[in-house]
């Protein structure tokens, strides 16, 4: 007999779900992650009494019932609406694009009939071409001006690289609306848990030990030892040392600040669209839960690239980098006690819904409930 039955390694999401439904299961449950603290990506601290979203701004939205009510079953989640603001120079404009943002472009739009002449006639400019890289995949979107304004610099920021030298298929898509509606998302629910993500993460793990400030791979012997089973939420490819080459992502760097004023910046989110600054967004976490607190906390977000010392945030989910990825799942189904899930263990972007659905589908699955 083993002492545990789930080693979960990495207290996430996905981690924390899994463990959540393994210990209702009557599963006895050691978590650990190599992190001084739990909830991952998601984690929130409390600084001059705001709840500030450490690693970027986290809002959760899904259109699944059964996911929302999982979450709402341990917090009570608030109203929020994510509605960005992008600001290029002095310039602000809302996102997604809306019929806000078209008749504030352009002066003489103020009907959706009026946005989709003025959009399709500069799409004319690709017409009959095929897009050979982001910028004209973008223009053959949603036209030279949008492009120009909202995406080319946020863009080239994000990546460190002009939008020439990107492939097209990054963007497949740009959302466009042509209504006066600043909401972000379409889901049909939406929202910020109360009291932060730590404090819905710290509910899920109620009464399951936790180890923090532990690397899995420190003593990995050992850990594959102390369980019958592991569930494993990271890297896939630092996972099998790197036996196939190392996979890519894109990471980030923050700059929190205390402001001694009640309102910095009017809004949760503001992106910076233009090269002018090197930063790509703007967080006011006091914004996420409608904080009236006499100071403020603001995040300057920037992108970073990728090396293995550092946090890697985002999957490079293209043609070399996804291959590779196949090939590390072909090795992940000979681990026969493993489980592999997550963002980083299944080299996939996930939105948070879609991570503990995954959890939820895996857990019922393996536990057989």
């Amino acid at each position: 007999m083993k002492e545990y039955d789930y080693l979960i390694v990495g207290a996430g999401l996905f981690g924390a779900t899994f463990a959540n439904k393994a210990k209702q299961a009557g599963k006895k449950v050691l978590v650990m992650d190599k992190r001084n603290h739990i909830a991952g990506n998601v984690y929130t601290e409390n600084i001059e009494g705001i709840n500030v979203h450490r690693y970027g701004a986290h809002i959760f939205h899904t259109d699944d019932k059964e996911v929302w009510e999982y979450v709402n079953s341990f917090v009570e989640f608030n109203r929020y609406t994510n509605a960005p603001i992008a600001r290029i120079g002095n310039e602000t404009y809302n996102m997604p694009f809306n019929m806000n943002t078209f008749s504030k472009i352009w002066k003489d739009v103020f009907t959706p009939e009026q946005a989709k002449k003025k959009i399709e006639e500069e799409k004319k400019e690709m017409a009959d071409k095929e897009p050979t890289n982001l910028e004209e995949q973008a223009i053959s979107l949603v036209g030279r001006t949008i492009y120009e304004k909202l995406v080319k610099g946020y863009t080239e920021k994000q990546w460190n690289r002009d939008c020439k030298e990107l492939p097209a298929f990054i963007i497949k898509r740009l959302p466009v609306r042509f209504t006066y509606d600043n909401n972000y998302f379409n889901d049909k629910y939406q929202g910020i848990p109360i009291g932060g993500y730590t404090k819905l993460v710290e509910k899920m793990l109620e009464g399951i030990e936790v180890r923090l400030n532990e690397d899995y791979f420190s003593k990995e012997e050992e850990y594959k030892n102390i369980a019958d089973k592991i569930v494993y939420t990271g890297m896939i490819d630092e996972y099998f040392k790197f036996s196939l080459g190392r996979l890519e992502y894109r990471s980030l760097k923050f700059e929190t600040k205390i402001i001694d004023t009640e309102n910095y910046q009017g809004n949760a989110v503001v992106n910076y669209t233009g090269r002018e600054v090197d930063y790509t967004r703007v967080i006011e976490h006091k914004h996420f839960e409608y904080g009236t607190q006499p100071k403020t906390v603001i995040t300057f977000e920037y992108p970073d690239d990728w090396t293995p010392n550092k946090e890697a945030y985002y999957t490079i989910n293209d043609e070399k980098n996804n291959k590779l990825a196949e090939e590390y799942r072909k090795l992940s189904l000979q681990e026969k006690n493993v489980i592999f899930g997550g963002r980083l263990a299944e080299y996939k972007y996930y939105d948070m819904d879609d991570v503990i659905k995954s959890a939820l589908e895996v857990a019922k699955k393996s536990l057989q409930i």
